[in-house]
């Protein structure tokens, strides 16, 4: 179960806040049903049809150039107020490439403030003590991401390695060039939070990493680093954070996506059209055949099922673009099927009353087996874990699974849509 929730909470944050943009707050109820949805649609997927889509939809272009990942970052900065960039998600690689990015001397000469996904501003007064070198312990901060309500930056290594090196870091700096963590997640006491329904009332994350940005960052003309996963960085698409506050603050942002699914399952490292890229490096999409490529080139399109029991698989029409027109650049990490996969930190490992709140959480988004978990199934899966380091997503081993989950859920769509209709 540890590891079915970590995948479902990572989709999770990749998508709540799109699908917030397509449907309506009354169909909302249905996210998890949705997402869950998306999960095994996602699994099902055959590796071969996806690499043979890929090639079949290559659109004409330019051929991208590739820069040095962090030189080409940092040189962003001369041009513009903001850079944003994917949040690991449980990739070690994009953990790795961020740690160097903060750790490079020219990253405090060019910005001042870095905004994360992985907090919860109601703790900011906190996390600017700490991060200054307040007198402020490890085990108090740990509520900025603890208290956060999500279940994979809370269980993440990268995360309790972020704060205490932005931490050291400050007190290598003159006052002037100290960093500044903003937390961009609603400021919301998730000791309150006991359904989906009061989720649903009450986190509206983009609305909250947009109104951070604008009253911390561009209002007061300074620089800043922003990580977020990709849906909420998007130019255009009307709902994104990056898209909310660009109404105001247009053409400040430099938009950064990782590569998702884009050459993965290739029979040979040779094989990919990346694969004389520089490791790890960044490159422009405008005008390039990469940039022209659609987002369901990157990413499997959801299946959600309408209000009608109606079968869609697409993305929301505000994401159906050429991804040049929602990101400016493509992270390139190395080989699609050789990224590495975050593992857990042993201090949650050996937290029980913390891994108990996780399993509640998880509960609580859809998965009621996991409050049964025993601690020694729990360690079990950290065990087997170890033999699987890839990032990668596991196949199925019943190819007509996902058909007989969609199925089932059309088949309750269909038994809630007969009741409602039939007079009482």
């Amino acid at each position: 179960m540890h590891d079915e929730l970590q995948k479902v909470s990572q989709l999770f944050l990749l998508l709540v806040d799109s699908v917030e943009a397509s449907v309506n707050r009354q169909s909302a109820k249905r996210l998890v049903t949705w997402i869950a949805i998306f999960f095994v649609m996602m699994l099902a997927i055959p590796s071969v049809n996806r690499a043979q889509t890929q090639q079949q939809t290559r659109l004409t272009g330019s051929e991208p150039v590739p820069e040095p990942a962090v030189p080409a970052i940092l040189a962003a900065f001369d041009k513009y107020e903001v850079v944003a960039m994917p949040q690991g998600h449980g990739i070690q690689d994009l953990n790795d490439l961020i740690l160097s990015l903060i750790r490079n001397p020219a990253f405090s000469e060019k910005v001042n403030d870095i905004e994360v996904e992985f907090g919860n501003s109601l703790y900011q007064p906190i996390l600017d003590r700490y991060i200054a070198g307040g007198n402020v312990s490890f085990t108090e901060v740990q509520k900025v991401w603890r208290q956060d309500g999500q279940p994979t930056p809370a269980a993440s290594a990268f995360v309790e390695q972020f704060f205490p090196l932005v931490r050291a870091l400050n007190q290598k700096l003159p006052p002037g060039k100290r960093l500044r963590v903003l937390a961009g997640d609603p400021p919301v006491d998730w000791d309150q939070i006991k359904s989906m329904d009061d989720v649903i009332r009450l986190v509206h994350r983009d609305a909250s990493i947009a109104s951070v940005m604008e009253k911390e960052v561009l209002s007061k003309h300074r620089k800043a680093l922003m990580l977020f996963g990709t849906f909420h960085l998007m130019h255009g698409t009307g709902a994104s954070a990056v898209s909310l506050y660009e109404k105001d603050y247009p053409n400040l942002t430099f938009v950064i996506s990782d590569l998702g699914t884009f050459d993965t399952d290739l029979p040979t490292l040779s094989s990919s059209a990346l694969a004389a890229w520089p490791i790890p490096s960044l490159a422009r999409a405008k005008g390039t055949w990469l940039g022209a490529l659609d987002l369901d080139s990157f990413l499997p399109p959801p299946t959600r099922i309408d209000q009608d029991c109606n079968v869609h698989r697409e993305f929301p029409k505000v994401l159906q673009k050429r991804m040049e027109d929602l990101v400016d650049a493509f992270l390139y990490l190395g080989p699609q099927d050789l990224r590495l996969r975050e593992k857990l930190p042993a201090d949650i490992a050996l937290d029980v009353n913390y891994r108990m709140e996780l399993q509640k959480g998880g509960a609580m988004f859809g998965f009621p087996e996991a409050a049964t978990e025993t601690a020694k199934e729990f360690d079990q899966q950290i065990v087997n874990s170890a033999g699987s380091p890839l990032f990668v997503i596991p196949k199925p081993q019943d190819p007509k699974l996902p058909d007989a989950e969609l199925s089932r859920e059309v088949r309750s769509c269909l038994d809630r849509k007969s009741r409602t209709s039939t007079p009482q």
